[in-house]
């Protein structure tokens, strides 16, 4: 996929067409009345990666930013390199924040998409270990590259895993009513997320049904149509 636009919007393409691609697990409701969705590499991390590679690429360089995914791995590679004042191994540490372009840093701080200044790579780190995956990498290699391993069982699979369980008032319960359900708690959920938390419902058929609901305006979309939001109307 090759992405063009504004700033905002070209973030929000890469970080959808990632999670859109790699392992999704639903747990089940034995804790509560909301199913746990999971994906197999925290979107924070995914987010925070192709943030760093926007917000820090050299701009004079023609290169573009690269977000490939393979099936052990994903790869974020920018054209750039580090201030001279950070190294490496200074990323695993706590450490400042030396943006390499301002002016592209300050608007993306604004509006949360990067949410504290210095403090990134660190949280990358963090959430893998609580996930279970490796600590990521950086390296230079004309230019910087992040590397994020993948969960080695749902990758091997290629699948996504289905563990949901259902009710009998569940069951019954009428499709719309369900997403409604779903739009309330994730209002940033994907047909895909939507379409593994129902379980008996194609990606196609919850298009259908949004459409089928925006049209009787009970939803209505905030933001565009890559990294908006659900709004229910009632």
């Amino acid at each position: 996929q090759v992405y063009k636009g504004a700033l905002f919007r070209l973030v929000d393409q890469a970080v959808d067409f990632v999670m859109s691609k790699i392992a999704l697990t639903v747990g089940t409701r034995s804790e509560g009345n909301r199913a746990p969705v999971k994906y197999e590499i925290p979107r924070e991390v995914v987010a925070e990666a192709i943030v760093n590679a926007v917000a820090h690429r050299d701009y004079a360089s023609r290169g573009s930013v690269q977000v490939m995914l393979f099936a052990d791995r994903l790869e974020v590679w920018n054209p750039g390199a580090l201030p001279s004042v950070l190294t490496l191994e200074a990323l695993r540490r706590p450490h400042g924040s030396f943006p390499r372009n301002p002016l592209v840093a300050e608007p993306l701080y604004l509006t949360r998409y990067i949410e504290r200044m210095g403090t990134g790579t660190g949280d990358m780190i963090r959430r893998c270990r609580e996930s279970g995956l490796p600590e990521p990498k950086f390296a230079i290699r004309d230019g910087f590259l992040t590397t994020i391993s993948r969960n080695p069982l749902n990758a091997s699979r290629g699948t996504t895993q289905k563990t949901t369980q259902k009710t009998t008032q569940k069951t019954t319960q009428k499709t719309d009513e369900r997403i409604l359900e779903i739009l309330r708690d994730r209002p940033q959920a994907g047909r895909r997320e939507i379409s593994v938390i129902l379980g008996d419902i194609t990606e196609d058929g919850v298009k259908y049904q949004l459409e089928k609901l925006k049209n009787a305006e009970r939803i209505r979309r905030v933001g565009p149509a890559k990294g908006g939001r659900w709004e229910v109307l009632e």
